[in-house]
């Protein structure tokens, strides 16, 4: 049997083209065994170079992704899916540009309890540096396994740079915006404040929130800077209005002090503020209950105040004018007995009767009205329904559920109905600019636009009328220590009792001056309250002409060369007097 041939071809092709070896004469077996190396050296070049270039362009990618991260804003940070991200607001400043509220970047500490190592050793630390913390309360935060947890918001620099020297893994800090009130308690009531997420919980704080700054905030179209919104207060003369009511209580010893001015020709509110106040940096204060805004969010029986709108209110109904003589002598009427607080034993005149403050001569002027009268004349001056501006609190006035006879002659001398002290002075403008009832703003308005708003109440005679009888009490009557020198202040006083456990007290009073200067032509009212004052040493009571007018007299006297008026020092006649 034949066994095939065995071929030694393959064997020689695998030891030679390895080996490159080059045989004599034998040169086209060379070119090929050199062809076939070279070929590979480019292909394993190219493989390289295409390795390099993926290696390059990813890590390219990872370095250009830390460079922009290490230099992206802090608040654009990687921890913005945890939390709520606090949005911008707008800044609030005064008629004049100076800045009331605005947003500044603050620190707030979070953990990440899923990365946490030794939880009650960061407590431990953690309560060391913000003793505030609850141990029990963090531990839990803690131990809880989640993803993100906050632990305190809004730190000091001092308290972010102790923490961060703690060095805890899982710990970690987040730039947040903090609203900042650079005037303080300056003007508290009428900003208002705002919560822990930058949103508006009182004030004009919470107004530009619910006017549309809130949807914005949703819509995530808050970013950047946002226009400045233009209130109407002065801050100057909002500083001297807090300042003497301030100095009012300590003098007086009262309880709580209020006041306002307010532009006739326009309804801007220059100035109002209520003692005691709160710091709106720490909002939390406005919730004492001693710290409500009286001057809009508290209602309250005006006392004689109430007067002008009855001696307004008979004047304009042309059944009464300033020759009117009515009798002062006390009768019943209800079971009740109105009588006289310092009678003058006859009848009086409008004039004296408004002077002297008669409670007997304003129940007749309110009888010859009528109840329905009355009451028709007091909702159209709009002191009887809640007042309509731009600051959310604001209280109603409160009214007899059923007026009879005896409610509308206690009306007519500020008792039996409660209302706000800010919408009392909105309805002396009217008594003081012609007879038109203007909607008040915190918001600057010029005179076109006011002229668009206001009402007319009561004729141009009345307001000249009761401009006189102003004046006459701001020389001769209650409101003679409110005088100022070169600005020729009238007004009218009030002092009401308050009520104690359903029943009218002697001890504690209420009291108000209502006034308007310069009374010749007005350009402003200006209202002070004083909560339960005390008989000042060397006085002899403390009536409204005791404590409230003096104070309002003081806060003029600073406040109105800063409101522009020049004060006029030569003797002037009474162009106000008209024959009847």
């Amino acid at each position: 049997m034949k066994l095939p041939k065995p071929s030694f071809a393959p064997l020689a092709r695998l030891a030679v083209s390895p080996l490159t070896l080059r045989l004599p004469g034998s040169r086209r077996s060379s070119a090929k065994a050199d062809a076939r190396p070279m070929s590979e050296k480019v292909r394993n070049k190219s493989r390289f170079t295409i390795a390099m270039t993926a290696f390059c362009c990813i890590y390219a990618v990872i370095g250009g992704r830390l460079v922009w991260w290490g230099v992206a804003p802090a608040d654009d940070g990687g921890y913005r899916a945890f939390g709520q991200v606090v949005a911008d607001r707008p800044d609030l400043i005064d008629r004049n540009g100076e800045v009331l509220a605005t947003d500044i970047k603050t620190a707030s500490l979070f953990a990440e309890p899923n990365r946490i190592v030794d939880a009650d050793e960061a407590t431990e630390l953690l309560t060391g540096v913000l003793p505030d913390l609850n141990p029990k309360q963090l531990r839990t935060k803690l131990t809880s396994g989640a993803k993100f947890a906050w632990l305190q918001r809004e730190l000091t620099p001092k308290q972010q740079q102790q923490i961060f020297e703690l060095g805890i893994p899982g710990i970690g800090f987040r730039t947040e915006k903090r609203r900042f009130y650079p005037g303080g308690n300056t003007a508290s009531h009428i900003i208002g404040a705002v919560n822990v997420d930058n949103q508006g919980i009182a004030g004009m704080e919470k107004y530009i929130d619910d006017t549309g700054l809130r949807d914005i905030q949703n819509l995530g179209l808050a970013g950047g800077e946002m226009a400045p919104v233009k209130l109407s207060i002065d801050l100057r003369v909002q500083h001297i209005m807090r300042d003497e009511l301030a100095a009012a209580m300590k003098r007086y010893r009262a309880i709580a002090a209020g006041g306002v001015i307010i532009d006739v020709d326009t309804g801007e509110i220059l100035a109002m503020a209520s003692m005691p106040d709160y710091d709106p940096n720490q909002p939390a204060e406005a919730l004492k209950k001693e710290n409500l805004n009286r001057m809009s969010a508290g209602v309250f029986e005006m006392g004689s105040t109430f007067k002008s709108f009855t001696t307004a209110m008979a004047l304009d109904s042309g059944k009464v004018t300033l020759n009117t003589v009515f009798p002062t002598n006390p009768f019943r009427v209800g079971g009740f007995t109105i009588k006289e607080f310092h009678s003058k034993h006859r009848p009086l005149s409008v004039p004296e009767i408004f002077q002297y403050s008669s409670n007997v001569g304003s129940a007749h002027e309110a009888d010859l009205v009528g109840i329905e009268g009355h009451q028709a004349f007091l909702t159209r001056m709009g002191l009887l329904s809640r007042l309509k501006t731009e600051l959310p609190e604001v209280a109603t006035p409160t009214q007899p559920r059923v007026w009879k006879k005896i409610n509308s002659m206690t009306a007519s001398y500020g008792h039996g109905v409660a209302t706000t002290p800010l919408q009392t002075a909105v309805a002396a403008v009217a008594l003081m600019n012609g007879g038109y009832l203007i909607p008040p703003t915190f918001l600057t308005r010029t005179k076109e636009e006011a002229d668009k708003l206001k009402t007319q109440v009561v004729s141009k005679r009345v307001s000249d009328e009761m401009r006189y009888l102003y004046d006459l009490n701001g020389e001769r009557g209650s409101g003679r220590s409110a005088q100022v020198s070169g600005y020729r202040v009238g007004g009218k006083t009030g002092t009401a009792e308050k009520v104690v456990n359903g029943r009218y007290s002697g001890n504690k009073k209420f009291n108000a001056y209502l006034a308007s200067f310069p009374i010749d032509a007005p350009r402003y009212v200006v209202l002070v309250v004083v909560d339960d004052p005390q008989v000042e040493e060397g006085k002899s009571n403390a009536q409204a002409a005791a404590n409230a007018a003096p104070t309002a007299g003081a806060i003029i006297r600073r406040a109105a060369a800063l409101l522009k008026v020049k004060p006029v020092f030569k003797e002037q006649g009474n162009s106000l007097l008209v024959s009847y």
